[in-house]
C-alpha cells in the first residue's frame, strides 16, 4: 500500500473510531455498568474511551505509516506571541459562533441541544469532571483532527484548502450527536479557523490551550446557569 494509501486507511479509521465513540459509546457502558441515567462516572469513562482512540492512531501513525502523529513540526513562538493568539483564537471563535447561532435560532427557531441540558446537571459544580473533559476535547480533539488528520488530507489531494475544509466538516459532523443544526455548523466554523491557524502558524499547542479554554469557559457558563436559562443561552 502507498504511504498516501495509508495516510487514508488512517484517517478512515480515526474518524469512524470518533464517531463510534461519540454515537454508542453511551449504550455500550449502559450495557455494562446497568445505568441507563447519565450520571458523572459514566459520562468520566467516556472521555476516558477517547483517549484510547488517540493511543490507537498514535500507534497507527508509529508502525503502520511509520511516522509521527504530527507530520508538521512545531514552530516555536515567544510568550507574548501564546498570549495574543490564543486571546485571538477565542475570540473570533465566540463571537463567530455566537453570531451563527443567533442567525440559525432566527432562520431555523432552533431550540438549546437536548443533549446538552442532560449533560448540564452531571457538571453542576463538578468541577474536576469540567476540567478533566475540557483537558481532553482540548488535546484529543486538536491532536487527532487538527495534528493528524489535516497534514494526511492535504498531502492526499496535495491541496490546503483540502486539508482546512474536510477536517473541519468531520469536525462538525462529530457534533452532529448533539442533535442540532447549530452543534454542527459552529464546529463546523471553529475547525475552519483552527485549521487555518495551523497551517499559518504550525503550532498545535496553542489550539490545545485556546480550545480547553473555550470550552471551559462555555461549560462554567452553563454550570453557572439555571437550567431553565439554557435555552435562552
Amino acid at each position: 500500500m502507498s504511504l498516501n494509501g495509508k495516510y487514508s486507511l488512517g484517517i478512515l479509521l480515526t474518524f469512524v473510531l470518533l464517531a463510534i465513540v461519540m454515537m454508542y459509546i453511551f449504550p455500550l457502558i449502559n450495557t455494562i455498568l446497568g445505568i441507563t441515567d447519565i450520571t458523572a462516572e459514566k459520562f468520566f469513562y467516556t472521555r476516558i474511551v477517547f483517549w484510547f482512540v488517540l493511543i490507537i492512531t498514535f500507534l497507527y501513525s508509529l508502525f503502520i505509516e511509520k511516522n509521527s502523529l504530527l507530520l508538521w513540526k512545531d514552530k516555536k513562538y515567544s510568550f507574548g506571541f501564546y498570549i495574543v493568539a490564543i486571546s485571538a483564537l477565542y475570540f473570533i471563535c465566540s463571537f463567530g459562533g455566537a453570531f451563527l447561532n443567533v442567525l440559525i435560532k432566527i432562520l431555523t427557531q432552533e431550540k438549546f441541544s437536548e443533549k446538552l441540558v442532560q449533560l448540564s446537571s452531571i457538571f453542576k459544580n463538578n468541577y474536576l469532571l469540567i476540567i478533566f473533559t475540557c483537558l481532553t476535547a482540548g488535546v484529543v480533539e486538536e491532536l487527532l483532527m487538527r495534528g493528524y488528520m489535516q497534514p494526511r488530507i492535504e498531502k492526499i489531494y496535495n491541496n490546503q484548502y483540502f486539508g482546512i475544509i474536510i477536517s473541519a466538516i468531520l469536525f462538525g459532523i462529530l457534533h452532529s450527536t448533539y442533535g442540532t443544526i447549530g452543534q454542527v455548523v459552529v464546529p463546523f466554523f471553529i475547525g475552519v479557523v483552527f485549521a487555518v491557524f495551523y497551517k499559518i502558524y504550525s503550532n498545535i499547542k496553542i489550539l490545545i490551550l485556546c480550545h480547553f479554554i473555550y470550552d471551559f469557559v462555555s461549560l462554567m457558563v452553563m454550570n453557572l446557569m439555571d437550567l431553565k436559562h439554557l435555552s435562552v443561552f
